[in-house]
């Protein structure tokens, strides 16, 4: 994920061995407020430790915001069902390194016609196709691939990619910053329908590469969004190579809050955020002001307000309007619009927990798996299988789905959702009965149910393009006015790659190095931050 907005080598500066900066020692100890305890919440606060600040985290419900792994009863520690985020590609190198620093172990995650997934059954109009790899299903299947990837290589798909794992930035900004322009009004269902590749086709090819895509299943939930959402989530190769922590990404954020990084300027040997917060984040935030000192309050949902040098609000937008009383003079009303315009997707998963992983089983009259990872166009949409390993109970993701289909599924409980996908389920599989495989109770999810999130992640329309930029940029703050100074942003909503971890990795560093450059310090000169490359590197502006 280099770029293509602002292609800045997020892993190279987070690996360096100068370290990210410094600040100016009269600073050091001095308290910050972070406001969220996912996964950019807990990266900044993590590396500004290490800077030798004071982080002060907030959280309304628990750590790990959307990485949340909800641990079976009953089951064998590490049995798990990814409420959140789930899959994450191999071009996530920043959120790979954290990976790797908290010794967690990833794997290959069960997308549709990968090895992983074993096999895959595409179900559509009532007809099932089982198929191992691409080349065994009918041919009407593999048009559709050929067309998308047609389609992509006219806009210069294959200039981007070159450009991107080469890391030449010129030639990505020049690349990207002729897309800009052209795209940002137009959908996704724009760009497919008027393709040269796809308007040779019909429209069942269309339809199909809706409702079955390629890569991580179907793309209609994302037809009404800007085109170049799409572009960025193609073109940086996330939607291949993925993979799943072992044992529950929720771990990541965790193991942040616990971790002592082993070298932090200023704290003591052993230090870690836990400590510093005396074992658990403060209450739900519920006011951020100027204080009459010039520094920032922050107020918790118990009355207790402190002040900080600086505070990051890492929550998605819409909060800082619907459960946190901000004073608005805090962001300029171009940035008001900004946090307001956000649009957020829908998403429903539900789970259950399997005495074994019975799809493994032969069919003995066809020889194939008895079940497979399904995509469908019915209710359930993606349905995943996930093999903990032998003498394990397995887990099943009955049903993955967005938008219109995840609304569905929103009146109804975790038992109803439940019942709903196994009955569709069973019309594609009518020889197994399912439900004398299942242990325990259903766990299921609606992010926009929650108060604390109104939405599972940022699905940018046509046009929103300055909104993004505007979020982006904020770290950015030399030439705002004192007022709008020293509070920060960050999150996947905030980023330019919405409901993937690697973006909002990225805004927490851009943050990071937004809180030592307000505080008067300052990264190595041999190791550059995101600042100091922006005038050259930035996202381009377009006229308002």
């Amino acid at each position: 994920m280099y770029g293509p907005d602002f292609p800045f080598p997020f892993d190279s500066w987070v690996e360096h061995p100068a370290g990210l900066g410094r600040i100016p020692q009269s600073q050091h100890g001095a308290e910050v407020a972070i406001i969220g305890a996912g996964l950019s919440g807990m990266v900044a606060a993590y590396e500004l430790m290490k800077l030798g600040l004071k982080p002060i985290v907030y959280e309304s419900s628990r750590i790990g915001g959307r990485l949340r792994s909800h641990q079976f009863a009953n089951a064998p520690e590490g049995v798990i069902a990814e409420l959140g985020g789930m899959r994450f590609p191999a071009s996530s190198r920043t959120f790979l390194r954290y990976v790797r620093e908290l010794g967690l172990e990833a794997r290959p995650f069960p997308n549709p016609l990968t090895t992983a997934a074993r096999s895959t059954v595409v179900h559509l109009e009532g007809k099932s196709h089982y198929a191992e790899s691409l080349d065994q299903l009918p041919a009407i299947f593999r048009e559709v691939a050929e067309a998308w990837d047609e389609a992509l290589a006219a806009v210069g798909f294959g200039e981007m990619q070159r450009a991107i794992r080469s890391r030449d930035s010129a030639a990505v900004k020049s690349l990207w910053d002729s897309l800009v322009p052209v795209w940002d009004e137009r959908t996704f269902y724009d760009f497919v329908a008027n393709s040269t590749a796809f308007s040779k086709l019909s429209f069942r090819h269309r339809e199909i590469f809706g409702q079955v895509g390629f890569g991580t299943g179907g793309w209609d939930s994302d037809f009404p969004n800007s085109m170049l959402e799409i572009f960025r989530v193609v073109m940086t190769n996330c939607d291949t190579d993925q993979y799943l922590i072992v044992g529950g990404a929720e771990q990541l954020p965790r193991g942040l809050w616990e971790r002592s990084p082993g070298t932090a300027t200023h704290w003591p040997a052993g230090t870690t955020l836990a400590g510093l917060n005396d074992g658990a984040p403060r209450a739900r935030a519920k006011k951020i002001s100027r204080a009459r000192s010039g520094r920032l309050e922050v107020t918790d949902e118990w009355g207790t307000a402190s002040e900080y040098e600086c505070v990051l609000a890492t929550c998605q937008s819409w909060l800082l309007t619907t459960e946190i009383e901000c004073d608005e003079d805090l962001f300029s009303a171009k940035m008001w619009t900004a946090l307001d315009r956000t649009r957020y997707m829908q998403s429903s998963k539900t789970f259950v927990l399997v005495d074994r992983p019975f799809w493994k089983d032969k069919d003995p009259s066809t020889g194939r798996d008895a079940m497979s990872m399904t995509l469908t166009d019915r209710l359930t949409r993606g349905t995943y299988l996930f093999d903990n390993g032998d003498g394990l109970p397995a887990v099943i993701c009955l049903t993955y789905s967005w938008m219109s289909d995840a609304l569905k599924m929103l009146p109804h409980t975790a038992r109803r959702r439940a019942d709903l996908a196994l009955a569709a389920l069973g019309k594609i599989y009518p020889r197994i009965d399912m439900s004398s495989h299942i242990i325990g109770d259903p766990v299921t999810v609606s992010w926009e149910s929650d108060r604390n999130f109104l939405g599972a992640f940022k699905g940018a329309l046509p046009g929103h393009y300055r909104y993004n930029r505007r979020m982006y940029s904020h770290f950015m703050q030399d030439k705002f006015p004192d007022v709008e100074r020293g509070i920060f942003i960050a999150g996947d909503d905030v980023s330019w790659t919405p409901a993937w971890a690697e973006g909002a990795i990225q805004t927490a560093l851009n943050s990071v190095w937004g809180i030592m450059h307000h505080l008067g310090g300052s990264a190595d000169p041999d190791n550059p931050g995101p600042g100091d490359v922006y005038d050259r590197l930035g996202p381009m502006e377009l006229p308002e």
